[in-house]
């Protein structure tokens, strides 16, 4: 910088020489002619700015800062945030520097990221992504209260359900929640819909039923494989979810708590009956579960289809674009990474 300085100066001074002004050979070379003078000042070669150190007045002595790590590891205070630290100090009349001089310096030596007794956070990763591309893929299941009329007494009911077809393949109303209980509804619905060993993944949230010894044997046995959701994550397990929603809301719901396990049990398979066989579900294009679950969805689906274009060639004023999507739905995600599905279905397109 300093010999690129005397370089300028020397040929501002020779064009001056040829019988240019000082002002527009400056302006030239993109400087003002006060600049070109104050370098010329003896001493005044090099650009101060990059030689300049500057120290704040109010930087923390190598005491104090001494000071702030020994106090943040006092038994009083190793174990409190530092928002507590300070303004407890202040109570015992002490000031030491304010809070953000207690992060910088406490940052600085590593000692932020866990000052609790407690075990920090455990990191939980999510699910595995998982995709139904036909029945008897994926199952999800789990198990809600039904209340009795005795308050504080409730019955559990245990439902399991397809969710490419969200067909209801599998439920159950016991008296208590039971790993041996899952286990035997587990073994019914095998049965009953020739389930292949390793054909099957199961997911539910964590529940004790859910991970129960005897639950787990049986899948084992049957070749099924358990999932699971995050502890406390709701997400993970979206679609029981929805389905205990949409049976909790029906119009048919009793307002009175269920009288016996008898009346509950009938109340569930007359819902289960309407949801399988009659429903129009939204998510698969409003086709039931049962006409899904039996296949029956592309034929149905190909139906309506055709009546809209003929509705279309017969009146083409009423319809300003293209006709309603009634592609039936292909796969079905569990835990999707968004990514990942918008990529896939940029290539179905």
């Amino acid at each position: 910088m300093k010999e690129e300085r005397k370089e300028l100066i020397v040929l501002i001074n020779q064009a001056q020489a040829a019988g240019a002004r000082q002002s527009e050979a400056c302006e030239i070379i993109g400087i003002s002619a006060k600049t070109l003078q104050r370098w010329e000042q003896e001493g005044n070669e090099q650009d101060g700015r990059l030689e300049a150190k500057h120290k704040p007045a109010n930087k923390l002595t190598d005491l104090e800062r001494e000071r702030i790590i020994q106090v943040s590891n006092e038994p009083d205070y190793a174990n409190l945030a530092i928002s507590q630290i300070v303004p407890k100090l202040a109570d015992n009349g002490v000031y030491i520097a304010s809070e953000s001089s207690f992060y910088r310096v406490l940052k600085a030596e590593k000692q932020l990221k866990h000052r609790q007794k407690s075990k920090p956070a455990r990191s939980v990763k999510k699910p595995r992504a998982l995709v139904a591309t036909e029945p008897n893929l994926i199952y999800s299941w789990d198990i809600t209260y039904l209340p009795t009329q005795v308050k504080g007494i409730f019955l559990y009911l245990y439902l399991v359900m397809d969710i490419y077809s969200r067909k209801i393949v599998g439920w159950q109303v016991y008296e208590n929640e039971s790993s041996a209980q899952a286990a035997d509804l587990m073994t019914d619905i095998c049965q009953r819909e020739d389930i292949k060993p390793n054909q099957v993944t199961l997911h539910s949230d964590n529940g004790s039923p859910m991970k129960g010894a005897t639950m787990l044997a049986t899948l084992q046995q049957l070749g099924v494989i358990p999932s699971f959701s995050r502890p406390s994550v709701s997400n993970d397990n979206p679609y029981s979810e929805s389905l205990f929603r949409t049976l909790k809301y029906r119009p048919e719901y009793p307002e009175q708590p269920f009288s016996t396990q008898v009346a509950a049990r009938e109340w569930v398979r007359f819902f289960v009956d309407w949801y399988n066989k009659e429903h129009l579900h939204s998510a698969i294009k409003f086709i039931t579960p049962e006409q899904r679950h039996a296949g029956k969805d592309d034929e149905i689906l190909g139906l309506r289809k055709e009546v809209y274009q003929q509705a279309k060639l017969t009146n083409p004023n009423r319809w300003s674009n293209e006709i309603r999507n009634w592609d039936a739905i292909k796969g079905v995600y569990l835990n999707p990474e968004s990514q990942k599905i918008e990529s896939e279905e940029k290539e179905a397109a």
